[in-house]
């Protein structure tokens, strides 16, 4: 059921769409850049080099995203083996 239902609204979205792609009049280019004048530090880096270009943005959210899951993972870790809380010998409750 759910099947046929993602099926029927892509159906619909791309009925929807092909109409306004090829009747729809040129409109003027939207540029999309983030507001920088009150950001400082990493905040700002961040904006600038979203505002430089969007290859080198996702280039950098690619590698920064999994880079601190692995911090943050690992500190979790390390506060839950303080903890007394060892999740690298655990025996499964089911069995």
């Amino acid at each position: 059921m759910v099947k046929h239902s993602a099926r029927w609204l892509g159906l619909v979205t791309a009925l929807l769409l092909i109409p306004v792609q090829l009747f729809a009049k040129e409109a003027s280019t939207l540029v999309l850049v983030a507001d920088t004048r009150k950001l400082t530090g990493i905040e700002a880096w961040w904006a600038n080099l979203y505002n430089q270009g969007h290859l080198a943005f996702a280039l950098a959210t690619v590698v920064i995203v999994p880079v601190t899951g692995v911090i943050l993972g690992s500190l979790a870790d390390l506060v839950m083996s303080r903890l007394g809380i060892d999740l690298r010998k655990r025996a499964l409750a089911e069995h």
